[in-house]
């Protein structure tokens, strides 16, 4: 007979006592089944703590917590652990789709979170398995970018609900097989948070929660590295607080509050929110400005090491407690830095189980700007291979603007300046560039390093309001072919796609998006307009529509994804150069075979030799077109033939 699991050897007899009490009351299999996750998890919780001056120590607080909200969690939830325990890639199948939306802007007006569950119907019809919807925890009163400004972990904003609207919302989307993502911002809280309360009340305690300074000395030394976020609306990173007597860490705005990680209770605090939010039946949680919350002199106090390190015991302390709570990293950085949110070296597949591809994004808009695709083929080919446990988010649109994320050197080895490519994306995308049919808004122009980024919904920057306004049948067909275009290449690429609230249905910029007055100063409100459901009526009314067509062409696209499993997250996209650069290329490789993905980023017909085909593993003559059932149109001497902006999936049948 097997010997009963115990607590790891280092923890200190006193812990395993209190760790003993918590417990008391829970069933023995469940109790045994937390002790062998203990010592599953423990190397990972004990390593990651690595910055703080007693590991051990900061570990044993960490299990009480965990014990805690064990002990505490829904019978459901208990399940749901152990079916996704069985299933840890649940999120890397090709049948999962995502959806993100502003809860106030998805439900129907005024109905708050239990408006959003009114909507599960139209998330399922698009093969919905993933809702993110945007910060909806309590923030400070307005200005709050966006709700970013958090004021109580615990609480939902009033005027959507309360908690238990919040974990009503996730038990109905969890039988309709649909997973909530929430946002936990980490790297700050409001002004207005109990800790930065208490902080300005005069608790030494809660002062050394965030990074609080007597005088300009040490600011005026960070600044020297720091770049500035938001250099419009918040120029330089501290703040001066007279009730504090202090200058205040605050990267981002006046009245968000840097927290100072170097302090174990503060991280002790996080993984408590954490394991709350988990306990409500939060399946995602994305971790919001992770890149920042270490800080180090002589840096721009972005991706530095300890960041990896906290975001692997945090996630040690969450498969402890509540493992079918999986992490997002949203780090929007280079290639080489990105890369180690899913987990490189010691921390392979040991931290965020997903990340953000910009890139991808990026490179999609400047292949419908410039027709070519031999930019895109070579950023994107050089990145590293991530953990194949791990998925990358894809996306057209999101929620923020566009930062022209171009690299210099990505530029040069195509034989392009990165400066003027990255202004000519910006004129092209705002409408300054001449026959550009986009209208897009320029966000945060700085006159200092020419850097303008772009707000606009999907359907606006490929044109498509400019085609309905002149009454251009061509014009519209040739908008929703680059919207779906760039959909099915975010679709192809493998990961978790997430498609923005509106683009399916083709929503145009919202021309009323400065009328609300804490709008009225930030333009990337255009881009996110209340779902138009007269329009998601007209679109299943009328499939001639431009939004039929879109509509439709996205539920075509959920269903051939999810029978495609080339697709699974945990199978590499491979950039391939092709002959004609007009033409971007991805290749997946399947133990059942490749799939080639073919997409014409242009409005002119192209070819694809079948020699080329031939040499990645696929008969041009003998191959199915996934995405309409049919073998690929030919020539007469046997290339395959794309026209106007069409996509190719082949596959041998």
């Amino acid at each position: 007979m097997s010997p009963a699991p115990q607590w790891p050897e280092p923890l200190a007899p006193s812990v395993r006592e209190r760790l003993d009490a918590v417990l008391a009351e829970v069933p023995g299999h469940r109790r045994t089944t937390f002790v062998l996750r203990v010592a599953r998890w423990w190397d990972d919780l004990v390593s990651g703590l690595a910055p703080y001056p007693d590991p051990a120590a900061v570990a044993g607080r960490l299990l009480e917590l965990a014990a805690t909200a064990y002990r505490d969690r829904d019978d459901e939830l208990h399940l749901l652990d152990e079916r996704r325990s069985l299933e840890p890639d649940w999120f890397q199948r090709p049948e999962v789709v995502g959806y993100a939306a502003y809860a106030e802007r998805l439900a129907p007006q005024g109905t708050g979170l239990a408006g959003v569950a009114e909507r599960v119907g139209h998330l399922r019809d698009l093969g919905v398995r993933y809702l993110h919807l945007m910060p909806l925890l309590q923030p400070r009163p307005a200005p709050n970018d966006g709700g970013y400004a958090v004021a109580d972990y615990r609480q939902v904003r009033a005027d959507l609900g309360t908690m238990e609207d919040l974990r009503a919302l996730t038990r109905t989307l969890r039988g309709e097989g649909i997973s909530l993502c929430l946002d936990l911002v980490l790297n700050h809280v409001a002004r207005e948070h109990a800790w930065a309360r208490a902080a300005r009340a005069g608790d030494e305690r809660y002062r050394a929660y965030f990074h609080v300074y007597p005088d300009r000395t040490v600011p005026d030394e960070y600044e020297r590295t720091l770049p500035e976020v938001f250099p419009d609306f918040a120029p330089g990173s501290f703040t001066w607080d007279e009730e504090l007597e202090g200058w205040v860490w605050t990267t981002f705005n006046g009245y968000q509050w840097d927290l100072a990680w170097d302090n174990p209770d503060v991280f002790c605090e996080m993984a408590d929110v954490v394991l709350f939010l988990a306990n409500q039946g939060v399946e995602v949680l994305r971790l919001d400005a992770i890149a920042f919350i270490w800080k180090r002199m002589g840096t721009i106090c972005q991706n530095e090491p300890e960041v990896h390190q906290l975001t692997q015991a945090l996630r040690a302390v969450a498969r402890i407690a509540a493992p079918s709570l999986i992490f997002k990293a949203e780090a929007i950085v280079g290639p080489n830095e990105v890369v180690h949110y899913l987990g490189q070296g010691r921390h392979h597949g040991r931290v965020s189980d997903l990340a953000y591809h910009n890139s991808l994004m990026v490179q999609i808009w400047s292949m419908l700007a410039t027709r070519d695709a031999r930019l895109a083929t070579h950023a994107l080919g050089r990145f590293p291979q991530v953990p194949t446990t791990t998925a990358w988010i894809t996306y057209l649109r999101c929620h923020d603007d566009i930062g022209w994320a171009i690299d210099d050197a990505d530029a040069r080895a195509v034989q392009a300046d990165g400066a003027a490519h990255r202004g000519f994306l910006s004129d092209y995308y705002s409408g300054e560039f001449p026959g550009s049919p986009a209208q897009g808004l320029v966000f945060q122009h700085n006159p200092a390093t020419g850097d303008r980024r772009i707000s606009g919904s999907a359907a606006s920057l490929v044109g498509l309001g400019t085609a309905l306004a002149g009454d251009d049948p061509s014009a519209v067909d040739s908008a929703v072919a680059r919207l779906l275009l760039g959909y099915t290449i975010v679709y192809g690429y493998g990961g978790v796609p997430v498609l923005w609230s509106g683009d399916e249905v083709a929503q145009l910029n919202d021309d009323a998006w400065a009328a609300v007055p804490e709008h009225a100063d930030d333009n990337r409100w255009a881009h996110r307009p209340r779902l138009d459901w007269q329009r998601v009526l007209t679109a299943r009314a009328d499939a001639a529509s431009a939004e039929g067509r879109v509509y439709a062409g996205l539920r075509h696209l959920a269903r051939v994804r999810a029978g495609l499993p080339h697709l699974h997250a945990s199978v590499p996209a491979e950039l391939v150069a092709t002959t004609d650069p007009g033409v971007f290329a991805v290749l997946r490789r399947h133990p059942v075979g490749p799939l080639l993905e073919l997409y014409n980023v242009t409005e002119q017909p192209r070819e694809v030799p079948a020699w080329w085909v031939r040499e990645l593993g696929l008969s041009a003559d003998s191959a199915v077109d996934a995405l309409n059932g049919y073998p690929p149109n030919l020539t007469e001497d046997g290339a395959i033939w794309l026209s106007t902006y069409q996509p190719v999936w082949l596959v041998r049948p």
